[in-house]
């Protein structure tokens, strides 16, 4: 959902800044583009230590193939952390970017771009803390929005691996249990493939940029910044797509929702036959986040009850 947000907003404020050289919703949108930027790569680096710390509970549960479904209030309850702490940790964003304009000593139009630099406007201690946000921002983003979650999931991923294999020798490796937990962990290491893949050039053109800015033309760090904002948005595209393709439960069931809105839902029996049965098979599938037990048909009720 973040990425589709990242999409809506911030990619045709983008296009328009690069086709006009105007800023769509002016000194708005350079505060609110790069909060939700950051935001992002906020959810999605928590969002990556959470699934590892579900697949590591997963390998060291005595009864892994019978866990219960998780509480609907508890998934709410880690979704809220996760953003909320993507957005409390991004917060500084929104006082460090501010609306700026140059003109062209050759053609004499007005450009309009964002630039890094806190408003005098602010509180002593507000400004001090923006101000040593921005010195330790590049370090920042490198330990918490690169390493961290790169670590973190390898970690998990050999950890869990390990103690698969240990505890888990004598069990039959093609049962249905086995192969849904292997596609469990490809998703989770696609994910990060790909997380890894997007954020690296930003990273990279950070610590260029932190250290031969005052050598660098406005050109080339215009290009560097378009660079990045390109590789933000192809990871925005790829990751539910591949979420979708690797994670078959959840594929079925968005390919099942498409084909209900397509179809008008008709209320006919077959197609009402042919959703129950959809919908049942995707209950009884296994889910990206969490172990879904394979549950017995309920006992058919007898003849002649209220019910």
């Amino acid at each position: 959902f973040w990425d589709f947000l990242i999409l809506f907003f911030c990619l045709p404020v983008v296009i328009f800044n690069e086709i006009t050289k105007k800023r769509l919703l002016g000194d708005v949108s350079c505060r609110i583009v790069p909060f939700m930027e950051v935001s992002s790569l906020g959810v999605t680096t928590f969002s990556l230590c959470a699934l590892g710390i579900d697949r590591f509970h997963a390998a060291t549960s005595p009864q892994a193939s019978s866990r219960p479904i998780e509480q609907c209030q508890s998934i709410i309850a880690k979704l809220a952390v996760i953003w909320v702490g993507s957005m409390m940790l991004s917060a500084p964003e929104i006082l460090l970017w501010q609306l700026a304009q140059d003109t062209s000593p050759v053609s004499g139009m007005v450009t309009e771009y964002c630039t890094m630099k806190p408003s005098s406007n602010l509180p002593e201690s507000v400004y001090s803390l923006v101000l040593t946000y921005q010195n330790a921002r590049m370090w920042w983003y490198f330990g918490c929005y690169f390493c961290l979650p790169i670590l973190f999931t390898v970690s998990c991923q050999l950890v869990t691996r390990r103690i698969s294999g240990t505890d888990r020798k004598t069990e039959c490796r093609g049962t249905k249990h086995s192969q849904c937990e292997s596609h469990l962990h490809c998703t989770i290491i696609g994910l990060t493939i790909i997380y890894g893949l997007c954020t690296t050039p930003e990273n990279v053109c950070n610590i260029v940029v932190a250290y031969m800015s005052p050598n660098m033309s406005k050109q080339t760090l215009d290009l560097l910044n378009l660079i990045n904002q390109f590789f933000l948005f192809f990871k925005c595209s790829v990751t539910p797509v591949l979420l979708l393709c690797l994670c078959r439960p959840l594929g079925q069931a968005f390919m099942d929702c498409c084909c209900c809105c397509c179809e008008g839902c008709s209320p006919d029996t077959a197609s009402s036959e042919g959703s129950a049965d959809s919908k049942l098979k995707t209950e009884m599938s296994s889910s990206i986040f969490f172990d879904k037990p394979r549950e017995s048909p309920p006992p058919l009720l007898a003849l002649g009850t209220p019910c």
